[in-house]
């Protein structure tokens, strides 16, 4: 068990033990991009809000949502409020024993969170049968949880990639189509073609999704819905319920409730 202050570094490679859970309270966290060579890393927030960027997608990460990220993976960590972090690596071979070890994003129900801050905790003293039948209720668990499809993917081409990454970091509202195309000198169609054929969805569609992700993120972090609301440029509180309900199936307040 490793408990970490803000700015400690920590290098989940350089240890032999097949799993290691690691926990901190942090804020204005910025990772940078980076991978792990050898380990498999469950990323997750009992409090607070996460957001994870891949090379080629971004994921908000709120208390009930975890992130599975196979060893290799680059990525980059972000939040900007309190969020008390949680990690486990686990080596990548015996983590491939247990689960398909693709990039996702799974729900987290209330036995698999107090799971995961029993291993958080574990002191790294090797693996005994109590902690073994612990793990083997922290497999079941994970393979049977949801997985859930909130991601927002990333456009690859120069002209926007550069400006998209300072719009996921920073927070910037992206603009409407027509003045994007105007800030950048392009066609609306050639970037709606664009956006299309390297997110599947036109530019609009994706700002749409990046507000939806960005809303989430504000929630958690106990901002309310007029403010949400006005951050994010919605003409009313009720415009955006109802935008926030077309992509969840919920209110934004039940959205909350049901995933505590």
């Amino acid at each position: 068990m490793a408990v970490l202050t803000q700015n400690e570094e920590f290098d989940a490679d350089s240890l032999s033990e097949k799993v290691i859970g690691i926990a901190s309270d942090m804020v204005m966290h910025d990772s940078g991009f980076h991978l792990h060579k050898s380990k498999a890393q469950l990323l997750y927030a009992p409090s607070g809000c996460m957001t994870v960027t891949t090379l080629e997608r971004q994921f908000v990460l709120p208390p009930f949502r975890m992130l599975w990220i196979p060893a290799g993976e680059a990525h980059r960590v972000n939040f900007r409020n309190m969020v008390a972090y949680r990690s486990i690596y686990f080596d990548q071979s015996y983590a491939a024993r247990h689960m398909d070890c693709g990039l996702k994003v799974l729900h987290v129900n209330s036995l698999l969170k107090e799971i995961i801050e029993r291993i958080c905790f574990w002191e790294w003293k090797g693996i005994g049968s109590s902690e073994e039948s612990i793990l083997q209720v922290f497999w079941n668990e994970v393979n049977a949880a949801p997985e859930e499809k909130l991601e927002l993917k990333m456009p690859e081409d120069r002209r926007f990639n550069k400006i998209v990454e300072g719009w996921t970091q920073r927070s910037s509202m992206p603009p409407m189509l027509k003045s994007f195309a105007e800030e950048i000198g392009a066609v609306e169609k050639t970037i709606t073609r664009i956006f299309k054929k390297e997110t599947g969805l036109s530019y609009q569609e994706w700002r749409q999704q990046w507000r939806l992700q960005r809303s989430i993120e504000l929630l958690v972090d106990g901002n309310s819905i007029g403010e949400v609301s006005h951050i994010l440029d919605f003409s009313s509180d009720s415009a955006f319920i109802e935008f926030f309900k077309k992509y969840t199936g919920s209110t934004p307040l039940q959205y909350l409730i049901k995933n505590e």
